[in-house]
């Protein structure tokens, strides 16, 4: 399995007034991991793989430790934990060298955006998204940066 890596900038408007990363601001990183991950990295010209929409089902965040400001990015490092017919589970971790700042995960569902409802993921997607996918009680694999 790989793991994506997202080189992540904090900018100053991202603290609170403790002197931290605001907790909301984390989700703002998510999403910018997550559309680096299925967007960039997606198949290239001619592929319609993840060009419709998608819209978030469910997030969970765990808090672990304070981020503060700094000049050096974080990491967003991003995997797969499950893939179903019609939505696929990301999970996250932002981190640098030193320091685990959350955990998290998000339900993201593909969306017809024409039709204005869900749609099944495709053939083409879930072989993308299984190259990134963890295997039930395997250790963590190998991180691909992009």
């Amino acid at each position: 399995m790989a793991r994506h890596l997202y080189s992540c900038p904090l900018r100053w408007s991202d603290m609170d007034a403790f002197g931290h990363v605001n907790n909301a601001v984390f989700v703002r990183y998510l999403e910018e991991a997550r559309i680096d991950f299925m967007w960039r990295l997606a198949p290239g010209e001619g592929s319609a793989s993840f060009s419709g929409g998608s819209v978030v089902a469910r997030h969970e965040i765990n808090y672990l430790r304070p981020l503060v400001h700094r000049h050096a990015p974080v990491t967003v490092e991003t995997w797969v934990t499950k893939i179903t017919a019609a939505s696929m589970t990301v999970a996250y971790e932002v981190k640098d060298e030193d320091e685990v700042y959350v955990r998290a995960s998000t339900v993201v569902v593909p969306y017809d955006l024409e039709a204005g409802r869900p749609r099944r993921i495709t053939a083409e997607e879930k072989a993308f998204l299984e190259e990134y996918q963890e295997q039930p009680g395997g250790a963590p694999g190998e991180a691909v940066a992009a």
